[in-house]
């Protein structure tokens, strides 16, 4: 199971939310399915750039560059550099990347910041969330949205990025009656199933690469009401 196929198994038309599009790998196939219009984020604007021109010509795409939060405002978008090169797809507005070894630096961006809610969109039905460890603040930006749409999800949570993302995200779609589970060997199994030690062991620090084998980071939830529906795209059921 991958994001695109989670996705596109339980797709509804409405409107389509890519919280963190960078260039536009998950956009452009979600923009291709019936019925679907994608409203996709991208803050840092080199990667926006890409964006624009990627989707040039799809009037069911809007492009916004402004990052997701709980509140509006402003915020730093800190992007690594390694020996000098944009290290893009670790660019975060929930950490800084200070104090790490001599080939890591850092360049930031001021960038604006929006709540999901703040927009009132009246059809969302799915969310796509990768935001570097800035999850929590995109969902709970997100409450209205998710209790009134009631949309399917994917996230990626990284304990290297925001350590407790993977308990503080799950227990928040909770509260809201959501499911939250991952994909391994064909199951799905609970967030309550995540080894930590073993499933999501690498380190924060963007010159090293070494991680846990499998390393655990992409997770689905779906409204409780939908649960069935979920479980069947599996064939192993759950873990």
């Amino acid at each position: 199971m991958n994001e695109i196929g989670f996705l596109s198994a339980l797709h509804r038309p409405g409107t389509l939310v890519d919280a963190g599009a960078h260039d536009g790998l998950l956009t452009l196939p979600l923009a291709r399915l019936p019925g679907a219009r994608v409203l996709a984020f991208e803050p840092l604007p080199s990667a926006f750039a890409r964006l624009s021109a990627a989707c040039a010509g799809l009037p069911q795409v809007t492009l916004r560059p402004e990052a997701l939060g709980d509140a509006p405002g402003r915020a730093a978008l800190s992007l690594p550099l390694l020996d000098g090169v944009a290290q893009e797809q670790w660019a975060s507005t929930a950490k800084d990347y200070a104090g790490f070894g001599p080939g890591v630096g850092v360049r930031r961006h001021e960038v604006a910041v929006i709540a999901l809610d703040d927009l009132a969109l009246p059809d969302v039905t799915a969310i796509k969330v990768d935001a570097e460890g800035a999850e929590y603040e995109v969902v709970r930006g997100a409450r209205d949205t998710l209790r009134r749409c009631r949309p399917v999800l994917t996230l990626e949570l990284e304990e290297r990025h925001r350590e407790g993302s993977t308990f503080a995200v799950p227990a928040f779609l909770d509260a809201l009656d959501y499911v939250t589970c991952f994909a391994l060997e064909e199951r799905w199994h609970p967030v309550a199933a995540l080894d930590r030690a073993t499933m999501q062991r690498a380190s924060p620090d963007p010159s090293m690469f070494a991680a846990s084998d499998p390393y655990v980071f992409t997770f689905y939830a779906w409204p409780r009401e939908r649960d069935d529906e979920a479980r069947r795209l599996l064939p192993g059921g759950t873990g």
